[in-house]
């Protein structure tokens, strides 16, 4: 068979040119670190990578909103731990208000002072905000400040929406909690009812906050306790005050009365402590929601009442407002802790799902380097082995077209 010139270069040419380009592709390989230069390289293992890396990075921006979630959360959790210590701070002041025999009215009026300052320190911690202008108790409103001293009291100018962050695929976390649900929507009384003396009781007799012994007979009425005293003898009744009652005199008048005796009627319980003078009456009403702002407040204007001595009606008045603030400032303080215990549950929540997401990454990253980073012991061996083919074929090459037959005439 016979081959022309012009085919044994164009073959050869072509055979070289496959070389190189060859050991173009593994020297990039060893350059770039990655086995895969283009998708053709191995279709099926690009498809597999193109999935992983949109796996991994979706896993990274989880871990972005676990940083915004945790940061919301940890400083909100700051912020309600100072409001716990301040509450504390406040209990041990009315705790010492009730003590007549120790302390002065120009005492107890020092001592509104400085709870007022106290107040206003509460309430600039309710505005507190995340170091970058928005406001962590404002619900969504972020950039509205949710906490406002009126002349009605402090108003929440906020909303109860919660701050979702998108932690994992089937996972959200509340950032931030209402300030309504934190500060405003605490019970007061006992959680269930109040009990409360009339303001122009003459007597000492102080009522307790009671407790429910039985919910299935609760009726959410109002009622009134008065008292009758008649040649020395203190008796009371039980009246329903709620229009339409069903049993409008649960406990009839001219019920003895000892002191700190149980009063129980439809499913309640509590006692009064002392000796009511005749006339006096005590309200049980529904428990409503009272703000740790007005509990405080309130503590503050008993404490501005000046005691009269030797009067039984304003000291009484003085110990009664004093044991509702120290139940306002229990029940405030137990719903903190509620708020608190929740957010720490939350913020463990999301270590657990940082650090799974970390693990899930890691493993996204391995596989990745499994499909597409260059195995450099292989590369270079590839690259070692087509460089010196490619040698021997220009060498064999330039041999080859050295031959000829012009080279053997005279």
């Amino acid at each position: 068979m016979r081959i022309s010139s012009s085919t044994l270069y164009d073959v050869n040419v072509n055979a070289l040119n496959q070389q190189q380009s060859k050991m173009l592709h593994t020297q990039q390989q060893v350059s770039s670190g990655r086995r895969m230069l283009t998708a053709a390289d191995d279709p099926a293992a690009a498809a597999r990578a193109l999935e992983l890396t949109q796996s991994d990075a979706t896993t990274v921006q989880y871990a972005k909103n676990i940083d915004v979630t945790q940061h919301l959360l940890a400083t909100s959790e700051g912020a309600l731990q100072t409001v716990t210590t301040l509450l504390q701070d406040v209990q041990t002041y009315a705790v010492n208000a009730g003590n007549t025999a120790t302390m002065s009215n120009a005492d107890r009026k020092s001592m509104g002072t400085t709870l007022q300052n106290r107040l206003d320190e509460l309430i600039s911690l309710a505005n507190s905000t995340d170091g970058i202008g928005n406001y962590l108790f404002s619900g969504f409103q972020g950039k509205a400040q949710p906490f406002v001293n009126t002349a009605t009291g402090v108003q929440y100018m906020g909303d109860d929406g919660q701050r979702l962050g998108q932690v994992n695929a089937n996972r959200q976390l509340a950032g931030n909690d209402s300030g309504a649900d934190i500060f405003m929507r605490i019970k007061n009384g006992n959680g269930t009812f109040v009990t409360q003396a009339a303001g122009a009781n003459a007597g000492s007799g102080i009522a307790s906050q009671g407790n429910v012994i039985n919910s299935a007979l609760l009726t959410g009425n109002n009622y009134q306790v008065t008292f009758s005293v008649v040649g020395g003898v203190t008796t009371y009744g039980v009246t329903n005050t709620t229009p339409g009652a069903l049993v409008p005199v649960p406990i009839p008048a001219g019920t003895p009365y000892n002191s700190g005796q149980a009063i129980s009627f439809d499913g309640m319980q509590f006692d009064i402590q002392g000796t009511p003078a005749n006339g006096d009456q005590f309200t049980v009403t529904p428990s409503t929601n009272e703000s740790a702002f007005k509990t405080i407040s309130d503590l503050i204007n008993t404490l501005n009442t000046s005691v009269i001595p030797g009067n039984v009606a304003s000291s009484t008045q003085l110990n009664a407002g004093v044991n509702r603030a120290l139940n306002g400032l229990s029940m405030s303080l137990d719903n903190v802790l509620t708020i608190r215990a929740s957010m720490g549950s939350r913020l463990k929540e999301l270590d657990t799902l940082k650090s799974t997401g970390d693990d899930l990454s890691l493993q996204y990253k391995q596989a990745l380097s499994l499909l597409q980073d260059v195995d450099y012991n292989k590369a270079i061996t590839d690259l070692t082995q087509q460089q010196t083919g490619l040698q021997a074929a220009q060498k064999s090459f330039m041999q080859v077209m050295n031959l000829s037959i012009f080279n053997y005439m005279p």
